[in-house]
């Protein structure tokens, strides 16, 4: 506690670092998707770019210049969409949710014990004692292109944001 008064603040810090390189450039005369895709792709860069670091910014609520840069970012893209301000904010979170929570995933089927069976010998043993539809879907769960599955994952959450776009917007 030299530099920081308590561990949380220390994370919070830590959370606001991973960000710094986040949303720095703004793709001029995109389309909103296009400016939320990019968003999506630097966050998840930054979140990979060590060990755990998604989980040290799950875990922390952070007020600073980074994290309301990137905010501002996909909000300003959002409204340009059609949502609404209170919309664009929801978008923005649970957009961050998603890059969060997949980049968790990502990276913990890396860190696994080597004594550990492998994740997918697993839930290929589990899914096929007794859940036929996982069974049918186990290859699709432990496909390691990871990219081709974050992609898919935010197809469908701005396919979500082009049905919400109000008729006059779309």
């Amino acid at each position: 506690y030299w530099h920081f008064p308590s561990k949380q603040s220390l994370l919070e810090t830590m959370a606001d670092a991973l960000l710094s390189d986040v949303a720095l450039e703004r793709p001029a005369g995109k389309s909103w998707e296009a400016v939320v895709k990019a968003a999506a792709g630097e966050l998840r860069r930054a979140f990979l770019s060590h060990r755990d670091a998604a989980r040290v910014f799950a875990g922390t609520v952070v007020a600073s210049e980074n994290t309301f840069r990137v905010s501002e970012w996909l909000m300003e893209a959002l409204t340009q969409a059609g949502l609404t301000s209170k919309e664009a904010g929801w978008t923005t979170f649970t957009l961050l949710d998603y890059v969060l929570g997949f980049t968790i995933e990502e990276q913990s089927l890396g860190t696994r014990d080597a004594q550990a069976p492998p994740v997918a010998e697993q839930l290929r043993a589990l899914a096929n004692t007794r859940f036929p539809h996982v069974a049918r879907a186990v290859e699709a769960l432990v496909d390691p292109d990871f990219d081709a599955r974050f992609t898919f994952g935010l197809e469908l959450l701005l396919a979500g944001v082009r049905a919400r776009k109000p008729a006059r917007a779309r």
